[in-house]
């Protein structure tokens, strides 16, 4: 699902990195990902957090020219953690359509609204932020 909404601080420390726009920075925002979500003692998370984040780079550095990208990973509440990833272009993703050659490409957004409980891009005057949110189960 497809939305525009502005995260609420929770008090928890948020994560962020710069990276260049290349192919090889999804390994590091995968890290950066999984560092956070041990912070946060939300490991369960991990498997689904990593897919997301090296989709939402691989779409920033395929269809940007930014040079640089910045990776984002903050808790909008309690139970939800958000993963942005920030680049200089002002055009936004599009899913693949029916009928698209999804064979070699094009399956990336797909996935994110597949494994996202929602996702979304915030537009600034100087770029963007695709964005994807995962719900965790409460503590009992």
């Amino acid at each position: 699902m497809i939305v525009s909404a502005k995260p609420h601080h929770t008090g928890h420390p948020g994560y962020s990195e710069t990276l260049p726009s290349l192919e090889e920075s999804a390994e590091t925002a995968r890290r950066l990902a999984q560092t956070a979500l041990a912070a946060w003692h939300m490991e369960e998370l991990t498997d689904t957090a990593t897919l997301l984040v090296s989709e939402l780079v691989a779409n920033a550095v395929k269809h940007t020219n930014s040079r640089v990208i910045r990776v984002v990973i903050t808790r909008p509440s309690e139970r939800s953690v958000r993963i942005g990833v920030v680049d200089r272009a002002r055009a936004l993703p599009e899913l693949a359509k029916p009928g698209d050659d999804l064979l070699t490409s094009g399956r990336g957004l797909l996935l994110v609204d597949a494994l996202a409980e929602r996702w979304g891009t915030d537009l600034y005057r100087w770029g963007k932020q695709v964005w994807a949110e995962v719900f965790c189960e409460p503590a009992r």
